[in-house]
């Protein structure tokens, strides 16, 4: 049996979940030991109830592990574990990441820089058009959107980060099989063939609950460096999501709205207890420079060389192209590139944190890496 498979079996197996199936790998030592372990061995575990250790004695009978294997092959679906170089490296460190993921199109775990942008299903025409702007800016300058498919905020996010050809991953709150049926099932098979990815936790014929949604929220919010909330009702769902945001020691954004709005409570309560307010995409990129690395030092001991944090998406290219080998305005900027002011500004801000760049005083922008070693 391979390590895959036996993740994929505790996967599937009723009263466990992460954290229990973790202890259990301490005492035994790997998931296939787990499985190998006799019901009193099992229930000698700290934690582990006599009903946990009886389903997971059973899953000989109990599981149909095989059929689940079909299940992914014939709907062209890749199973990745958290020992799986492509598993995501954030969600790695919450602490209860998913044992298993299905996927469906592209999910790496070198893509660090990603936003989760999440919302209520019936938004205002403000908080949609919001989240589509919002969501083609970040995917403009190579972050990936991560959001949830469902309908409102969700949607706008993911169609606005596709609109700029970027790479956005839809988390599902079920199983693969009842995607077909799903309310934005044509949008999940944008992003996939956009080079996205549509991903669940869940096994393939578990279908839609009040447990599965929750449980898809924390992996939102756990993949990404921080979540945004575009608006929210007092009660919203996305609500839970910035919850889980905190706990997993991320940063929380929020959009305003009008005072009066109902369905800006829940971004103005998020606000009031210290989530960062976001008003364009600058806000939130200023908050992610720390994450992205010095430059070095030359060998006689000199000024700083810049080295870039990640490789430069062609938007990056394009302006740092026109920012030329002298001082530029970004008016200038903006008229070589012939690309919309907010995004030249959004992209003139990632460059700075990426230390390509520096901002001069007076909205001029100077390179600090040659052409020759742009990469």
């Amino acid at each position: 049996m391979t390590r895959a498979e036996a993740c994929l079996i505790l996967n599937m197996v009723d009263h466990i979940g992460p954290v229990t199936v973790r202890r259990l790998t301490q005492r035994f030592g790997s998931p296939e030991a787990i499985l190998d372990a006799n019901l009193s061995d099992l229930k000698s575990v700290d934690g582990v109830g006599a009903k946990s250790a009886k389903a997971i004695s059973d899953w000989r009978q109990s599981i149909p592990w095989e059929a689940e294997l079909e299940h992914i092959q014939r709907a062209g679906l890749r199973l990745i574990h958290q020992e799986d170089p492509d598993y995501p490296v954030h969600l790695k460190e919450i602490h209860d990441p998913p044992l298993v993921l299905y996927t469906h199109g592209r999910l790496e775990a070198g893509e660090k820089n990603s936003l989760a942008m999440v919302g209520m299903r019936h938004p205002s025409h403000y908080g949609q058009e919001t989240a589509r702007k919002l969501g083609y800016q970040f995917g403009n300058i190579g972050m990936t959107v991560v959001s949830g498919l469902a309908l409102g905020i969700d949607s706008a996010s993911h169609r606005g980060c596709l609109q700029a050809k970027g790479h956005t991953v839809a988390v599902l709150g079920f199983g693969f099989q009842y995607l077909a049926r799903a309310e934005n099932a044509r949008l999940a098979q944008e992003i996939v063939e956009a080079g996205g990815a549509v991903i669940s936790e869940f096994p393939f014929v578990r279908p839609p609950d009040r447990q599965t949604f929750p449980m898809r929220n924390r992996i939102v919010s756990g993949m990404t460096l921080g979540t945004l909330v575009v608006e929210a009702g007092i009660n919203s769902g996305a609500l839970i999501t910035a919850n889980f945001a905190l706990e997993q020691g991320r940063q929380v954004f929020a959009v305003p709205g009008r005072v009066d709005s109902p369905q800006a409570q829940g971004c103005h309560k998020l606000i009031q207890n210290g989530a960062k307010l976001v008003q364009c995409v600058e806000d939130v990129l200023e908050e992610f420079a720390y994450l992205l690395p010095k430059g070095r030092k030359t060998e006689t001991g000199g000024e700083t060389v810049p080295t870039p944090a990640i490789k430069l998406t062609d938007t990056e290219k394009t302006v740092l192209d026109a920012v030329g080998d002298e001082e530029a305005e970004i008016d200038a900027i903006t008229a070589v590139c012939e690309l919309p002011p907010s995004v030249v500004s959004a992209t003139l801000l990632v460059l700075e944190m990426k230390h390509v760049v520096r901002q001069l005083p007076g909205k001029r922008y100077v390179r600090l890496i040659s052409r020759e070693t742009t990469p």
